[in-house]
């Protein structure tokens, strides 16, 4: 990791942070600095800032540069839980813990790794860091997830996702008895100004829109049960909006706040599972729907706070 420590003169102030780093730092792309950027690599007077920061006469700017991974991802031999396998698609059921595909931080044991290894025919299917991969789930959050093995079926998913017909519904334990029984958030989802490695909710016009659906299933004296659906696919999304409604997800240490540890039994990960996933096959054209049940480690919080009652 190169590190650089940088105070901007008197001649540069008013100028964006991204271009001005671009004149000082030579080698790297303004595209490279914007990402570094957003991924909360460079910092002004100690405090994350967006790209279009104008910078001032004396601040002090900070860059972390991270050694670029190589060009194709090297194959890992992880075991993986195959829920379905076939020549087009395979569905597996991600652990906490486990990246889905190589950033910031996670360069190797990366889930993207293990297919290629599982499957050596996702190459070059997508990105060549993440061969496969059309969507995602969080490190800590456990559950189902569609890898494409083909061009058809990557083209076919990505498209069924931005058209959102993939249903994709989420188990959820979070802080506090939500009141209402079911609900709709449509709120604009975007980095977080003062931590670019957060997402926020946004205001009016910021942000890009995002919707989630939820419906309580049980309530204990302190906790909720509930059900996620997602209508949009934005970074971080259920954890973001249920943290903004008040009731941040059990084991959250990015959004939880000051209740994050308080919990009456140890968790690994978040208490969020990816149940249900259903989607149109690229091949046959036939819908298709798998289910995850709750894993043992969210189980054992779930049976604890029922015997609570």
């Amino acid at each position: 990791m190169q590190r650089l420590s940088l105070v901007v003169d008197a001649g540069a102030a008013g100028k964006r942070v991204d271009r001005w780093l671009a004149t000082r730092v030579p080698g790297l792309s303004r595209a490279r600095l914007q990402a570094l950027i957003g991924d909360g690599h460079v910092r002004v007077d100690g405090a994350a800032r967006k790209p279009s920061h104008r910078v001032a006469t004396g601040e002090r700017i900070e860059v972390e540069i991270p050694p670029l991974p190589p060009e194709e991802l090297e194959p890992e031999p992880i075991a993986l839980s195959v829920v379905h396998e076939d020549e087009h698609v395979l569905v597996l059921d991600k652990p906490a813990g486990l990246v889905v595909h190589p950033g910031a931080g996670h360069a190797r044991g990366t889930l993207a790794a293990a297919v290629l290894a599982h499957a050596p025919g996702t190459a070059g299917v997508g990105g060549p860091r993440r061969p496969g991969v059309v969507h995602r789930l969080d490190k800590d959050t456990s559950g189902l997830l569609v890898m494409a093995k083909t061009a058809l079926a990557y083209e076919s998913l990505t498209a069924q996702l931005t058209a959102r017909t993939v249903r994709r519904v989420y188990l959820a334990i979070v802080h506090g008895r939500l009141a209402r029984a079911e609900g709709v958030i449509d709120k604009p989802i975007g980095r977080d100004a003062r931590d670019r490695t957060r997402m926020a909710v946004l205001g009016p016009g910021r942000g890009r829109r995002a919707v989630t659906h939820f419906r309580v299933l049980e309530r204990f004296a302190e906790f909720t049960l509930l059900e996620a659906r997602l209508q949009t696919g934005r970074t971080h999304q259920i954890r973001v909006h249920l943290a903004d409604l008040g009731h941040p997800i059990a084991g959250d240490a990015t959004y939880g706040g000051r209740r994050r540890r308080d919990l009456p039994v140890p968790l690994e990960g978040l208490a969020l599972h990816a149940t249900a996933l259903a989607f149109v096959h690229p091949a046959t054209q036939q819908r298709v729907e798998f289910a995850s049940p709750l894993p043992p480690r969210i189980q054992r919080l779930l049976s604890h706070l029922g015997h609570a009652l």
